[in-house]
């Protein structure tokens, strides 16, 4: 038998890098808490400058920097949704690069059991679609242990990659220390492009290729070999075109339905670090009927 607090609704929030479209997130009425982007001494709410204004104002002499929200801003959406008798189920961005997840953790235990804190071990849409399966998981009466446990299967086959047209962004923002080095040494003789992606929520090198057309087909012929998907999108950085183009080759080559293939531009949260011209790609398997 249930107890009352099990009955409650459930209301899902996450942060701004999960690149969900406005349209859905409003029909949807997700609850966003948005990430900080600093321009030297100016701090804006991500979601507050257009596309186009964060690029115009990246190009400037002082590089973005972003920051997670405070435990205050978390405290604050928690409050209002638990005075309206919900419960609240918070998706974030990988904890492993982004100290939103524990902003989270923190403001949640100010509110006992009535907040859960979950976090994707992505970012951009390999966040959102894991918010999309809470949010739908939650609309059809799930048990929060039970949405929570079919989240922890989700992100497991969350696959995304990233193809990096330059090694400035991320060199600067210190997010792939790790292996920094390693190409840094290749590019001294050899124009190489990284590939990148995001393992149990820990930014890491799939490899490296010797041009960008090259690391496309490569993104594409490894999404094919994954079999049937779930979900598939594609994001971008300032390369509408050709993501539109990437989605194209996807459909062909997986069967996947183009009309279903979202096709995105990022914010701040992922662009900053992945720099203009970056395509990404996220690909969900469909779960193995053995497991």
């Amino acid at each position: 038998m249930k107890n009352d607090t099990e009955t409650q609704p459930i209301h899902i929030v996450t942060d701004s890098s999960c690149d969900l479209p406005r349209r859905l997130i409003e029909r949807l009425r997700i609850v966003i808490v948005p990430l900080l982007v600093h321009f030297s001494d100016e701090t804006y709410l991500d979601g507050e400058l257009s596309a186009d204004e964060f690029w115009k104002m990246a190009g400037g002499p002082e590089p973005p920097k972003t920051s997670q929200p405070s435990v205050g801003a978390f405290e604050e959406v928690f409050q209002h949704i638990i005075s309206e008798g919900k419960r609240v189920l918070c998706v974030t961005l990988t904890g492993k690069h982004s100290g939103t997840f524990n902003a989270a953790r923190v403001a949640a235990e100010r509110f006992g059991g009535a907040v859960e804190v979950f976090d994707s071990w992505s970012i951009s849409v390999g966040l959102g679609v894991q918010v999309l399966a809470a949010d739908r998981a939650a609309k059809a009466g799930k048990t929060m242990q039970e949405i929570v446990s079919m989240l922890e299967e989700l992100r497991s086959r969350v696959q995304m990659t990233v193809l990096l047209d330059t090694l400035q962004n991320v060199r600067r923002g210190g997010r792939a220390d790790g292996f920094i080095p390693v190409l840094d040494k290749m590019t001294q003789v050899l124009n190489i492009k990284a590939l990148i992606e995001f393992v149990e929520g820990s930014l890491k090198l799939r490899g490296a290729v010797r041009s960008f057309k090259r690391g496309l087909r490569r993104m594409v012929d490894e999404v094919a070999d994954l079999g049937t998907l779930d979900y598939l999108a594609v994001m971008h950085t300032r390369c509408q075109e050709m993501a539109e183009d990437v989605a194209d080759r996807l459909a062909e080559k997986t069967g996947f339905p183009r009309e279903r293939i979202w096709v995105e531009e990022t914010g701040p949260a992922l662009a900053t670090h992945a720099g203009p011209g970056a395509i990404g790609i996220v690909a969900v398997p469909i779960r193995d009927a053995t497991t």
